[in-house]
């Protein structure tokens, strides 16, 4: 019950950090995770869990939604991010960790670090639409989002955790199709 709710991501972020080796943090604000590195010197991380509800799919089928619902994509999405937010963020030595979820089972985990070029520069486009000019007083984009094409290049690019190829398979209509090749090809047997 808890896992699957659409209001709190709590738990699926406490999960995706505690597996990806992380300390999870107790704030609402800041960042969600920290491990350390050296001492006094702590490697943050951010995490961006996703569940995929296959009561949408249902709901699809018979008419109750007009389009279905999106797949998993090695995505996530910042809520009120701004230019100085990002500065922030590129100035950490900060950690992503993405995972997704399908009626609340773990489905993936995979981090990256932030500064990871196509990643940045997909949060840069997207707020320079928004604030060509800089931000701009009690203004915020409400939603900066990616996915797995932003960063698929990405140096240290790691695959925490996996499905095993068999289990995987029973989740391909809720994955995206070259998301889901690239978590086959790093799938356990």
């Amino acid at each position: 019950m808890y896992i699957n709710d659409k209001n709190s991501s709590r738990l699926r972020e406490f999960l995706t950090v505690s597996m990806a080796g992380y300390n999870h943090t107790e704030e609402k604000i800041g960042y969600n995770g920290y491990k350390h590195i050296a001492p006094d010197k702590p490697l943050w991380c951010e995490a961006k869990p996703k569940n995929f509800s296959t009561r949408e799919i249902e709901r699809f089928k018979q008419g109750q939604r007009s389009t279905f619902p999106q797949k998993l994509n090695g995505g996530g999405n910042f809520s009120d991010y701004t230019w100085n937010r990002l500065k922030k963020d590129l100035g950490e030595n900060l950690q992503m960790l993405v995972s997704g979820f399908v009626d609340g089972k773990l489905i993936y985990i995979l981090e990256f670090p932030f500064r990871c070029k196509g990643f940045v520069e997909n949060l840069e486009r997207q707020l320079k639409s928004q604030f060509p000019r800089g931000d701009e007083p009690s203004r915020f984009l409400r939603s900066a989002n990616f996915n797995f094409k932003d960063y698929v290049d990405c140096e240290g690019l790691r695959v925490v955790f996996v499905l095993k190829k068999a289990e995987l398979s029973r989740f391909r209509e809720c994955i995206a199709k070259d998301f889901y090749k690239y978590l086959q090809a790093n799938a356990p047997e």
